[in-house]
């Protein structure tokens, strides 16, 4: 068991790190406008909302049923509608007169950063999204590796390659906000290592102390997070700043470049296995 768990860690660590790449790719590049910004968030929008509806919901219907799947998805909805209630909305303090009475040039230094406290808190909540999709991927890496390294082997690359545009989506928002290659390197990553944290879950607190059927409730539970973070905050940040109707399209080719890579990521599996 111990060398299983060693085999899945390490190659849970090849999606992991896939993460960095995609992040790497962005600090290697120039921070972008805000019209690309705008589309880049609104492709990124696209794939979460991919991950949340026609995977991680799409698999709480099928798996426990119509009703329960559609009750644990809107209870993740409703817990984090109640949750951002009370968190503050990244602006601005009040501006005094004396502000006020400023060149235009300070008011424009104003708006961006406000521009970039929005991005940098829409950066941090795609990271937390795609943590909490990494975990099912490192579950389902374990499971495999436990079936033969071949098929561990297959679907850690697999996993890969549908990571890096995810270490995308964290690390520009995150890289536009703070000027920091290192920030924005560092954030993606770490939501990289939420795959090897799904490894050491499920090879030893699953089976024995969470019931397939409440796994996946919980996971319905992380789409409706998902989509509510996507809808409350990253798409009007793509409508803002790259106009509605680009931004329309970017988060359709999002939706449909994530749901290729689920689709290729899911034909790696085996028959009796799944994410």
């Amino acid at each position: 068991m111990a060398s299983q768990v060693l085999v899945a860690l390490a190659l849970s660590l090849v999606g992991g790190f896939s993460t960095s790449l995609g992040a790497l790719f962005v600090v290697l590049s120039g921070a972008p406008n805000l019209k690309m910004l705008g589309l880049l968030q609104g492709f990124a929008a696209g794939l979460m909302l991919s991950i949340s509806f026609l995977d991680l919901a799409h698999n709480a219907i099928n798996s426990i049923g119509f009703l329960k799947g559609n009750l644990w998805f809107f209870a993740g909805v409703i817990f984090f509608a109640f949750i951002a209630h009370f968190i503050p909305e990244p602006s601005l303090g009040p501006v005094s007169d004396t502000k006020r009475r400023k060149d235009k040039d300070e008011g424009g230094k104003d708006i961006m950063k406000k521009h970039r406290r929005q991005v940098l808190y829409s950066g941090i909540i795609t990271a937390i999204g795609i943590s909490l999709h990494n975990f099912p991927e490192g579950m389902a890496v374990f499971l495999g590796s436990v079936k033969g390294l071949r098929v561990g082997l297959n679907l850690a690359l697999a996993i890969a390659l549908h990571n890096i545009p995810e270490g995308v989506a964290v690390a520009l928002p995150v890289y536009f906000a703070t000027q920091s290659k290192w920030q924005a390197f560092k954030l993606a990553t770490l939501s990289g290592f939420a795959e090897p944290l799904g490894v050491v879950i499920v090879a030893y607190l699953f089976p024995s102390s969470l019931s397939p059927e409440i796994l996946e409730g919980l996971l319905g539970s992380v789409g409706g997070v998902m989509a509510f973070l996507t809808l409350h905050e990253m798409l009007p940040l793509a409508f803002d700043y790259a106009g509605q109707k680009q931004a329309v399209k970017v988060v359709f080719l999002g939706m449909a470049c994530m749901s290729a890579s689920l689709y290729f990521l899911e034909i790696s599996l085996p028959e009796d296995l799944s994410l």
